[in-house]
């Protein structure tokens, strides 16, 4: 049965309902920007929510026939649709809550590349550059809070996870959004999702009819994680690097649920970062939880630390199996110290300045089969050094998985080749094979799980 498919126009309700001419033409001309591109492929992937994908490529080719443009009047723009799909309609009409995600597709896109790509202004190869670049994309999108308490939990985990996982993230938001908390996560389904879902029905019944679940992605993976319908504040990064830094500038405490190759990645960022001397007093939350049926998982995630980054890293977390409540109450008593500590230092509640995040962990990585190949992974690396590294080799490996270049670069030039230091390689191995047995690298299909990776031993 043919997918289903509308054309339509479509009017700003919420997000930047006016635009310049120049920005009108810097969205269109593909070829001297490329915006256009950009703005398409995230378009698409709002306009498919609900009928989730985790094959960036593959979504892109089954709508070639999209397109997208806009028009522009005195009173302001509309959107024009071609070929979207019809998921995203209810008699005719766009549903609320995706017009606001693709205009804030637009609003970021826009302003990020106008605004701090182009502008000399802001250094981008500077730590503090990047970190206020970050900050004024967040300002920009309005997904600040600066008169709330530090109550916005964080919550990582994967896309491809079982029903018993997810109905424990609900459980855990649902425990959370009892307590007045907030949740952000990537946007997209499985542990993204659950947390959302449960904490709206705790602010339901607390009656809290502002919660925030905000959701924060970039271009390269919205395709494979397109935002939840429960996402109400939606935001665009550049990349992975500012994304997650993002995360951890505006989150108030980490849950960590079960995932794959993208969950791993997010677990050494924050681990390299709490392990700078700069942070070691500053508090932050940090707590990995699964259902008892899956806490195999992070014995193994423990077990990896142990052996790559060490006891030192294994201390900036918890773990607890099997207890939301116990979870909620952590993170409730966590976030109270976030917001003295931050009383005590002048610092704002809605933004982490003080938190120091090395170069290592904020520069593009882009990964070709060259950068990938020249990872060094090794144990006479620094600690963090070797977190960063890591944290890079995982990045690739989604890449390879889901994103549209990464798949495509498989295709024409094979597998992406890992090597390094013998025991690290042996537990990366082995941390990897269990996620494809347990289908967490990508979601389960017809089709068995092929490796962009190889482990050179």
């Amino acid at each position: 049965m043919s997918e289903q498919l509308v054309s339509a126009r479509i009017t700003p309700t919420q997000h930047l309902n006016i635009l310049s001419q120049l920005e009108v033409s810097r969205l269109l001309d593909a070829s001297n920007t490329g915006i256009y591109r950009l703005f398409r492929q995230c378009a698409l992937a709002v306009l498919t929510h609900g009928n989730y994908t985790d094959d960036a490529k593959e979504l892109l080719e089954r709508h070639k026939a999209f397109e997208i443009r806009i028009i522009q009047q005195d009173r302001g723009i509309k959107l024009e649709v071609k070929g979207a799909p019809a998921e995203a309609f209810v008699d005719g009409r766009m549903i609320q809550g995706i017009n606001e995600h693709l205009f804030a597709v637009m609003r970021d896109i826009l302003y990020t590349h106008d605004e701090i790509l182009d502008n000399p202004k802001f250094d981008l190869e500077d730590s503090d550059g990047i970190t206020n670049a970050v900050f004024h994309i967040m300002r920009n999108s309005g997904n600040l809070r600066p008169r709330s308490r530090p109550q916005l939990v964080v919550c990582w985990g994967g896309h491809s996870i079982s029903r018993m996982e997810y109905d424990y993230t609900k459980e855990i938001g649902y425990q959370l959004g009892l307590r007045g908390m907030d949740i952000c996560t990537g946007c997209g389904p499985g542990a993204m999702k659950g947390p959302m879902k449960g904490a709206a029905y705790g602010h339901a019944k607390q009656r809290i009819k502002d919660g925030q679940y905000l959701g924060i992605t970039e271009p390269g993976i919205i395709a494979a994680e397109s935002p939840n319908p429960i996402v109400n504040d939606l935001v665009i990064l550049p990349d992975i690097e500012k994304r997650l830094e993002a995360f951890v500038r505006t989150g108030h405490a980490i849950v960590v649920f079960p995932g794959g190759a993208g969950t791993t990645e997010e677990i050494l960022y924050i681990l390299g970062i709490l392990l700078h001397p700069d942070n070691e007093t500053m508090p932050f939350p940090l707590i990995f939880s699964a259902p008892e049926g899956s806490r195999d998982y992070f014995q193994k995630i423990d077990d990896f630390i142990g052996a790559t980054l060490g006891k030192k890293a294994q201390e900036q977390y918890e773990i607890i199996i099997d207890n939301p409540e116990k979870v909620a109450k952590k993170i409730k008593k966590g976030t109270k110290r976030v917001r003295d500590f931050r009383r005590q230092h002048s610092d704002a509640y809605y933004y982490n300045w003080r938190l120091k995040i090395d170069t290592e962990f904020q520069q593009t990585f882009i990964p070709t089969h060259e950068n990938m190949a020249n990872l060094e992974l090794s144990k006479d690396l620094e600690t963090h050094v070797l977190a960063a590294n890591l944290r890079r080799a995982f990045s690739g490996i989604v890449a390879g998985n889901v994103k549209d270049e990464g798949i495509r670069a498989i295709e024409k030039h094979g597998l992406f080749q890992l090597s390094g230091d013998p025991e690290i390689m042996q537990k990366m191995d082995d941390l990897l094979k269990s996620f494809i047995k347990n289908d967490r690298m990508k979601l389960p299909s017809d089709v068995a799980y092929t490796p962009c990776y190889q482990i050179v031993k």
